[in-house]
This record gives C-alpha cells, sequence and structure tokens, in this order.
C-alpha cells in the first residue's frame, strides 16, 4: 500500500509536468494509460485480500456475509477476507491515526462520517443515486456531505421512542406526557425516561426555535437554549423538564434498567430503542406496545418531543490496494438479503427500503414506531463537548433543582460548557442592575435627608417666627389689659355710686 500511495504522488507530478509542456496530447496519454479494468468494468483477477472491521458482536453475522459473497464470486478470483473486532465508536480515530495500514472496509457511527471525508479516507460513491433510492432518506442523508453520498447506508434503528403496557394505558393517554403521568400516577405507576443523559435530553429542545450542531469546524459545538428572545425560551423548556422532572410518577434513574423495571410492575412506560423490544415484549406479553414520543406542555401550547437519530454506515477505504473489489463488498454487506439477515441475526433495523418494509421487520412494533418518530428526529451533530454539560441539566431538573440557582443561569452554565464561550451570567447583570438601583435609591435618600433637613430648618424658622409673633402679640395684649385696669375702678365706683344714690 506505501508503494501504491508513493506512485500515486509520482504521477501527479508527471501529469503536472505533461500538462505544462504537451498540452492536448496529455490526454490522449492518459486514456492510453489507464487501467483496463476502469476501462471495461471488469474486476480484477488473482488474489485479493481484503480486511473488514466490524463491532465484536457483529462476529458472525459478517462472517456469514463473507461466505455468501464468496459463493458468488469466488470464480473471478482468490478471495481471501477476514474480520477484525474493532469499536465502531473509535473507528474515526483509530484509521485516522494509521491509514496506510486501515482496514479496507469498516463499519462506523454516522457521526464521524465528516472526519473521513475531510481526511480523504472516504471519497464519493460513484453509484450514488442507485445506493440511495434503495435505502431510507434519512439514512442516505446521514452518509452525506454536502449533498454527496460518501458511505453505504447499514441500519436505521439507533434512535428512541414510547414503550408502553396498554393493560394500564390507552392510545389516548400516551398521546400527552401530562396524560402519561397522569394515568400511570392514578394507578401507583411510573414512566422511565433519562432526562439525565444527552442522548435523550435533546427531546425537550430539539423541536423549538433553538438550534444546536457541529460549527464549520466539525469539532467545536454552537448552542443557543440559554435563549431569552426565541418564540419558546430555554427558561421555559427549564421549566417544563423541572414540572416533568419532579412529578411523583416521573423517574429518570433505574438500578436495574428499564427492561427489568417493566417486568417487575414498576414501570409501564418508558422510552427506549429496539435494543430492548425483547425484553419489553417478554415483560407485558400481549400488552406490549410501541408508539411515537408523546408531546410536552411548554409556554403554554403542547410541543412534539424530538429524538436524536443514528444510523450505522460502511465505508471504504479511498487507499484499498483491492479498491475495486473493496466497494463490490460494502455494496454487498448493505444489500437487501444482508440487512434482512443483520435484522435475522442481530436484531438491528435495516435501512434498506424493501428490507424494512418486510417479514418480521414490519411486525416489529419497535421498528415501526421508530419509523413513526423518524418525522421529529434529526441527526446527531454534535462535538463531544455536549454530553456531561447537557446530563448534569438534566440530573438537576430531575432532581427538582437542589442547586439553589436559577433555571436561567443553570442554562448559561451548560451553554458555556459545550460551546467553550464565556457567557455573561444574567445573575450577574442583574446584580448589577440592581446595584445601579441601589445607588440610585441612595442618592434619592440623601437627596432626600438634604430636603427633610431643609424642611426641618424651615420648619423651626417657621416655628421661631410664630413664637416671636406670640411673644409680640401677648405683649401687646398685656399693655392694653394694664391700659383698661387702669381704667376700669373709675368705672366701677361711679356705677356704685350710682347705686347706692
Amino acid at each position: 500500500m506505501v508503494r501504491k500511495f508513493l506512485s500515486i504522488l509520482l504521477s501527479l507530478f508527471l501529469v503536472a509536468v505533461l500538462i505544462s509542456g504537451c498540452g492536448s496530447k496529455t490526454q490522449e496519454t492518459a486514456q492510453q494509460e489507464a487501467p483496463q479494468e476502469e476501462a471495461d468494468g471488469a474486476l480484477p483477477s488473482g488474489t485479493v485480500n481484503l480486511r473488514v472491521w466490524g463491532a465484536e458482536e457483529d462476529g458472525d453475522l459478517i462472517n456469514q456475509i463473507i461466505s455468501n459473497f464468496k459463493s458468488k464470486y469466488g470464480s473471478q478470483a482468490t478471495l481471501n477476507i477476514t474480520f477484525e473486532a474493532h469499536s465502531e465508536s473509535s473507528c474515526k480515530d483509530e484509521i485516522l491515526g494509521d491509514v496506510l495500514n486501515a482496514p479496507d472496509v469498516f463499519t462506523f457511527a454516522d457521526d464521524q462520517l465528516m472526519a473521513f471525508v475531510a481526511s480523504g479516507v472516504l471519497k464519493e460513491v460513484e453509484n450514488s443515486s442507485e445506493i440511495s433510492g434503495r435505502n431510507l432518506a434519512a439514512a442516505s442523508e446521514a452518509a452525506s456531505v454536502g449533498g454527496k453520498l460518501y458511505a453505504y447506508p447499514l441500519t436505521a434503528d439507533n434512535g428512541y421512542f414510547l414503550y408502553y403496557n396498554k393493560a394500564y394505558l390507552s392510545e389516548e393517554d400516551v398521546q400527552t406526557m401530562d396524560g402519561l403521568l397522569l394515568a400511570a400516577g392514578r394507578q401507583g405507576k411510573k414512566v422511565f425516561m433519562e432526562i439525565n443523559s444527552g442522548w435523550y435530553m435533546y427531546s425537550f429542545f430539539g423541536l423549538t426555535d433553538m438550534e444546536i450542531g457541529l460549527n464549520d469546524d466539525g469539532i467545536s459545538t454552537y448552542c443557543n437554549w440559554n435563549s431569552k428572545t426565541t418564540n419558546i425560551t430555554g427558561e421555559d423548556v427549564a421549566e417544563a423538564m423541572l414540572k416533568i422532572g419532579t412529578n411523583k410518577a416521573f423517574t429518570c434513574v433505574s438500578d436495574s434498567g428499564f427492561a427489568s423495571g417493566a417486568a417487575d410492575g414498576t414501570f409501564v412506560a418508558g422510552v427506549s430503542g429496539v435494543w430492548d423490544e425483547n425484553s419489553i415484549k417478554e415483560a407485558w406479553g400481549d400488552d406490549y406496545a410501541a408508539c411515537k414520543l408523546p408531546t410536552y406542555t411548554v409556554a403554554g401550547q403542547q410541543l412534539q418531543m424530538a429524538s436524536y437519530a443514528g444510523y450505522k454506515l460502511v465505508g471504504v477505504n479511498s487507499y484499498s490496494e483491492n479498491l475495486a473489489w473493496a466497494t463490490l463488498f460494502a455494496d454487498f454487506i448493505t444489500n437487501e438479503e444482508s440487512q434482512t439477515l443483520r435484522f435475522e441475526m442481530r436484531g438491528q433495523g435495516p435501512s434498506n427500503l424493501n428490507a424494512s418494509a418486510a417479514g418480521e421487520v414490519a411486525e416489529s412494533k419497535a421498528l415501526q414506531a421508530l419509523q413513526q418518530q423518524a418525522e421529529f428526529s434529526s441527526l446527531q451533530r454534535v462535538g463531544g463537548t455536549y454530553w456531561t454539560p447537557a446530563a448534569d441539566f438534566g440530573t438537576l431538573m430531575c432532581e427538582g433543582n437542589p442547586s439553589g440557582k436559577t433555571l436561567q443561569v443553570l442554562l448559561n452554565e451548560m451553554v458555556s460548557a459545550i460551546t467553550g464561550e464565556e457567557i455573561v451570567e444574567e445573575e450577574d447583570a442583574s446584580e448589577e442592575a440592581a446595584e445601579e438601583v441601589a445607588e440610585d435609591l441612595d442618592e434619592t435618600s440623601e437627596d432626600a435627608e438634604d430636603v427633610d433637613e431643609a424642611s426641618e430648618e424651615e420648619a423651626e424658622d417657621a416655628e421661631n417666627s410664630e413664637e416671636s409673633e406670640d411673644t409680640e402679640t401677648s405683649e401687646e395684649d398685656t399693655e392694653e389689659q394694664s391700659e383698661e385696669a387702669e381704667e376700669s375702678p373709675e368705672e366701677d365706683t361711679d356705677e356704685e355710686a350710682s347705686d347706692n344714690s
């Protein structure tokens, strides 16, 4: 593979030289030197070595598919195809760490697609129209970047929906979270949902007009879940989550998991995925049912709960020494027959349209519920900084916000941790405003004191003035009384004399 890589670089250099010196003659030379298999579409014969990476649990399945592939194409070449177990979640890191020694074909989670495309490991799929046409539109979208298909859709079952027990809940009850909790609570039962997980917590924000996603760098995350100006604000959602989280009929934690709680009668409904279907069927028997997620009350209205959807994809290493055969195998491992076999052996929902609409797949209540929810689901496109802050926020809402902080402050802290951007806390702004108001009040108070002092002085002056006037009046009255007193004895004597006479 190293020799091929060096030869590619040398070829590019020679082409550049020819272009500068030979003009149109370059095209003739290139056409003459093109590999014969590209000209007639034939596959190379001889010995073909392919390495295939997949999840350890898929070992038996992939080896069976390899056997089927050899049966069909073994006459055209000596096919040496080996399966190697590798984690699908860390596939990107392992491959990009050593591209030249990476496998020829590999399965991976759709959220790693952009990194593979940016690095050049994945190239655009040639027969993209055919591949997209045979798969669910959402699965093809998950395998695309900029409208171009770069990988082969494999599964379409990594999402969540609502399981419920028909013995306790009606179809009407499960339409809304309010109805669900009310009906469960009346019967002393509980509803389970891990809102203390970023995977599920997204349900409450996903269909609001707030946004979250990857920036152009494909690594960092943008998020405005703390918005105060959107139609439904971050605080509206937080209040709704807090109300649900503290409802006596709701729980976000389980010591033994949702399936065990369903089996022992604790849970009569819960949000989970297809991986729990067999356990729930066993626990509830004929009363087992599944449907899309309910609506929930937020800002005085009913809003459909959203969900994250994930897809498994198959990639072809563009540096493969047997690129044509690797491409054919990727096509084969994702066709209708192989996806049906995957469902039968691993219980994983197919992305292939025909496979998802036939046989046991069509009879799966879980997969049908997942398809109902697909209309309200989004691809998981967030960076690694999302998960812990989102989980912490969900935990606080489920526990009744023991932090004592305002919801807006908690939202700001979560968004800041997700985006890596510092946010001016609303609490701080409020404190600043309060301080300004306090200062104004102090100034007003001081002015008022000055006015009071002035008023008191004026009052004292007025009192002194009145007292002075009273004193003068009193003195005048005294003088008048003295004058009257001097005149009164004479008048009295004359009157007495008149009486005696």
